[in-house]
């Protein structure tokens, strides 16, 4: 009820306070903003991957300037030292405009990658895109393979996906999924998406591919722990992951017992799309609303 709540109400708050709110997300406007939230959570144990934030664009040349500015994140990544990789979204690279045009983006940045020996990210977006991003990954795997892919336990072809993609021993992140999907593809009740979840993540490990294991709900961070116990998993075999701004003490826990732990670090000045996604999600926001608006969060 709450989160419904928060959702009727968001796009009346004013901007600013979502921003303020929000800021606790999101690692800055800038590169160099994220560079040094990167530089602070190496320095805390965390491993990090940076993301530009903004998404399906609809012109040649925003496509361009954001391949550019990916370009730009891996070298400041190696010049600054950082143990950090690259995610990414493909509507950014001009998916919805030509998909030979998006290859060529992208595979310039894995290229870029490859030469830093680094990693990128080909984050999943919503059910439209799909298909088209396990085709691309799965080309681009033949000739690089610096680069992973995401599967969301909400959709119902998932356990498929992971089938296929284990030929390949894919990288994968393992998250929930987060765009609002129709009952025909996707498991509407939580419940339901926790119980897939809980089973991809099996399969993923028994078919040997390496995971980030992305979530922040409780319930699902102690069955991998235990599986990751149970089956005497190694750390080079798997990897939390979490929000920049969420369960900051959560992390810290699972990184002092010995795991490893990766933060989503998201920048950029399309801020306020993914800001509002966030507070969608988390109904504990509410209070930090009512207070920014009021004055009281300093």
């Amino acid at each position: 009820m709450l989160n419904q709540i928060i959702s009727a109400t968001l796009p009346f708050v004013p901007k600013y306070i979502v921003g303020k709110v929000s800021s606790r997300y999101i690692a800055g406007t800038s590169l160099d903003d994220s560079i040094k939230v990167s530089q602070n959570l190496n320095n805390s144990g965390s491993l990090v991957t940076l993301d530009l934030l903004g998404e399906d664009i609809t012109s040649e040349a925003e496509a361009i300037e954001n391949k550019n500015e990916y370009e730009k994140v891996l070298t400041s990544i190696a010049h600054n030292r950082l143990n950090a990789n690259l995610s990414l979204k493909l509507t950014q690279l001009g998916l919805k405009i030509n998909y030979k045009f998006c290859v060529k983006n992208l595979t310039s940045i894995i290229k870029l990658a490859t030469r830093y020996n680094n990693f990128v990210r080909i984050d999943m977006e919503d059910h439209t895109c799909t298909d088209e991003t396990l085709e691309m990954y799965s080309e681009l795997y033949k000739n690089y393979k610096n680069v992973g892919v995401v599967i969301q336990a909400y959709l119902k072809r998932s356990e498929n996906d992971i089938k296929l993609l284990s030929k390949n021993k894919a990288n994968i992140r393992l998250c929930k999924g987060i765009y609002k999907e129709p009952d025909s593809i996707a498991f509407q009740d939580a419940e339901e998406v926790r119980e897939n979840y809980k089973l991809l993540l099996k399969k993923i490990f028994e078919n040997k591919s390496y995971i980030g294991i992305a979530t922040h709900d409780d319930n699902l961070i102690n069955d991998a722990l235990n599986y990751i116990s149970t089956k005497k998993k190694n750390i080079s075999e798997y990897e939390f992951q979490m929000l920049l701004g969420v369960r900051a003490e959560k992390r810290k826990s699972i990184i002092s017992d010995g795991h490893p732990l990766r933060v989503y670090t998201p920048y950029g000045k399309d801020w306020y799309a993914y800001s509002i996604r966030r507070l969608k999600e988390n109904p504990q926001m509410a209070f930090y609303i009512a207070k920014a608006f009021f004055g009281l969060e300093k």
